[in-house]
């Protein structure tokens, strides 16, 4: 063989398994994240029916109440740290490079580990489910979703899930410096900060976030892991430790976190929204302003969470004032959102369903969140159902709704081909009404005092939970319809053309990618 045939044999594109395992490329990257994203969605959505499917009815049924704790524990970590948080991670990886022009990532070894230590991290996180006796014992995490000590300090297998934890975080911070990266250093020329699509503006800001907390998270569970196996007391009373420091800690993480998990969200529908109404996004500077606020004040509003453990007055009013602020930055963003569609010549293809429906029903969570920022009120609200109403409205219809409104939106451009519009309208109604019968009734019952994580309630709230769990299994097996699209999507259909959406604007690819050659000498002309 030839030097040169070496050479390029050396350097051909690998193929099948090594292609997905050795990617350096965005896009197979993007995709890697979104599918993995699917898998855990769909694990998380079989443990959230376990739990619908037990509280279908008053009494004990299916499971043990401590599996039913572990199905609490693992539905909420798999659908944050599995489910949500890396569909973002795959949305930005594919998208970022092509809107500020850049031909990949800044640091595509890198974006390839951080992929790869995610599906290691979820094996950790379910493995203990499978360990000692009986499966239906649960000997899996059964300590909630929060893990709050001292509950979580006493669990066997503890040093599963702290490993897991430190492995998410790793990926997430890796993920974040790799965006950094990539929009402060490759920018395509006359490409300005307040000229970058929001969704690689709200980015930036999340990737901040998730550096400045991701190893507050990796703190508390380190504490957590000496407290359970070195005999350390950070968290044990009796050895001169508190427990209400853990919940700081944590929550000092958990706040920004869910705002982690909504921003990108912003950005999505900030770009579907003008497509669809066919007007330039409404008020752009206030946007990025906005975004930037909620970003700072999702610092100092953590223990908004813990009004009900002793806090000085002045604490409280203070968490309570700073919580309130957050809705000005919030309310500004809806104001556009809607400025955006007035009088504009809508039409109401499926990625526009899903961004009007994200708005609204987002805009109601926010509502709720308004009324739990109430420190007085939130004596009666906490740890009720109405908490679980609340936040599952800005998680499902909220972050996930705008996850499936920007694959819609993209996946023209991700395959070359156009999906069913009928299929895809079909998925948006069923999962718009079910979503709202799952979750609106749990506002009722919070409200009349039923307790959030508990297998087992009272007759009175029979009606309404039979309601939540109908409405949640029509909701996951609506998902299947997505997934067939999306698999006959990838496989063919009707050919995408350069416009795929009708809008005068031009499509979101501000710029081509890779970006156009020139000698940077003189910036290309930037309309």
């Amino acid at each position: 063989m030839s030097e040169a045939v070496a050479h390029d044999h050396h350097h051909a594109h690998p193929t099948g398994l090594k292609r997905w395992l050795f990617t350096t490329n965005h896009k197979d990257i993007g995709t890697l994240y979104l599918w993995f994203s699917f898998t855990m969605f769909i694990v998380g959505g079989i443990m959230a029916l376990v739990i619908r499917a037990e509280l279908f009815e008053p009494g004990m049924q299916i499971v043990k109440p401590n599996f039913f704790n572990m199905m609490t524990t693992l539905h909420g970590l798999i659908m944050v740290f599995g489910a949500i948080m890396p569909a973002f991670v795959g949305l930005a990886n594919w998208l970022i490079p092509m809107m500020i022009g850049a031909p990949d990532m800044a640091l595509p070894r890198m974006n390839n580990w951080s992929f790869w230590i995610l599906p290691f991290a979820a094996t950790l996180l379910v493995a203990p489910m499978f360990m000692g006796g009986n499966f239906m014992d649960g000997q899996g995490p059964a300590f909630g979703w929060t893990f709050y000590a001292p509950l979580s300090t006493n669990y066997q297998n503890l040093g599963f899930f702290v490993f897991a934890v430190h492995l998410l975080g790793i990926s997430s911070i890796m993920g974040s410096i790799n965006i950094i990266a990539t929009i402060l250093n490759m920018r395509a020329p006359g490409m300005t900060l307040m000229k970058m699509p929001l969704f690689v503006w709200t980015w930036l800001i999340t990737a901040f976030l998730l550096i400045a907390v991701m190893p507050v998270l990796a703190g508390a569970v380190t504490m957590l892991l000496t407290d359970r196996y070195f005999g350390t007391s950070f968290f044990i009373a009796a050895g001169g430790g508190d427990p209400v420091l853990f919940q700081h800690v944590f929550w000092f993480f958990g706040h920004p976190e869910v705002y982690i998990m909504i921003l990108p969200a912003f950005g999505i529908v900030s770009h579907i929204i003008p497509t669809f109404a066919r007007k330039k996004l409404f008020g752009y500077s206030s946007m990025v302003y906005a975004t930037a606020s909620i970003a700072f004040l999702s610092f100092i509003v953590w223990a908004h969470h813990m009004y009900t453990v002793g806090m000085p007055k002045a604490g409280i009013l203070f968490f309570t004032y700073a919580t309130m602020l957050i809705a000005v930055p919030t309310g500004v963003k809806v104001f556009n959102w809607v400025a955006t569609m007035w009088r504009g010549a809508m039409t109401f293809e499926t990625p526009m369903l899903f961004a009007i429906a994200f708005v609204v029903l987002f805009t109601f969570g926010g509502f709720t969140g308004l009324m739990l920022s109430i420190s007085t009120a939130d004596f009666q609200y906490h740890d009720s159902y109405f908490v679980v109403a609340h936040f599952h409205y800005v998680l499902v219809p909220g972050a996930l709704f705008a996850i499936i409104a920007g694959v819609y939106y993209w996946l023209p451009k991700w395959t070359g081909n156009m999906y069913s519009e009928t299929l895809g309208k079909w998925h948006f109604w069923l999962s718009a009404i079910s979503v709202n019968l799952t979750f609106f009734p749990m506002h009722f019952v919070g409200l009349a005092g039923m307790p959030r994580r508990y297998a087992d309630y009272q007759l009175q709230f029979a009606e309404f939970n039979m309601m939540s769990s109908i409405g949640g299994f029509v909701f996951g097996l609506s998902q299947l319809i997505f997934l067939y699209l999306v698999i006959k999507c990838i496989r063919g259909g009707k050919k995408a053309t350069d416009q795929v959406w009708d809008n005068p604007e031009g499509l979101e690819w501000t710029v081509p990618s890779p970006a156009p050659y020139h000698t940077f000498e003189t910036p290309p002309a930037v309309k």
